[in-house]
């Protein structure tokens, strides 16, 4: 088994013998990651650190899951995925998760964050949610809108640098 240079230069120091390949989809799990044999790890997908992924849990393109991260249930990781944990955020009706530098998820809705601080007063109306709760989501998505800015500008900033 040949591992990619990419794949070993995703954890310092590591050697093939400390990869392996997900039966389900190829994708790469690190000796300290686990990886349920359900859920699906794309060929170029990597799992490092103490991370999980589990349940029917889908990890696509050049998406990496590490640290303490855990995916699971019916769970999407896409793109160029987050490196670090997901900024998450459990509102009192359903969790919020930053789940790109472009989406935020609410629930089982994902919509673009543009979309979402225009759109969150009728989505929460249309999910019945309360005007307070409709408020205490408006602060969230504010919050993840914020952190997502700072995230693409070092995006950049590590792009240029390169």
């Amino acid at each position: 088994m040949t591992v990619p240079q990419k794949v070993l230069n995703s954890v310092f120091g590591s050697k093939p013998e400390d990869w392996k390949q997900h039966t389900n989809g190829g994708g790469w799990v690190y000796k300290t990651a686990t990886v349920e044999a359900t859920a699906y790890l794309h060929p170029t997908s990597i799992v490092s650190g103490e991370a999980r992924v589990s349940g029917d849990a889908r990890v696509y393109g050049n998406a990496r899951v590490s640290g303490d991260a855990w995916v699971s249930g019916d769970a999407w990781v896409s793109g160029d995925a987050w490196e670090k944990s997901v900024p998450y955020i459990q509102g009192s009706r359903h969790a919020l998760t930053l789940c790109s530098l472009t989406q935020i998820a609410v629930g089982c809705h994902v919509h673009d964050i543009a979309e979402w601080l225009a759109k969150y007063k009728v989505i929460g109306r249309s999910e019945k949610y309360t005007e307070d709760e409709i408020a205490e989501y408006g602060r969230h998505l504010v919050y993840l809108a914020a952190i997502a800015k700072r995230l693409q500008v070092a995006a950049k900033k590590a792009t240029k640098t390169k």
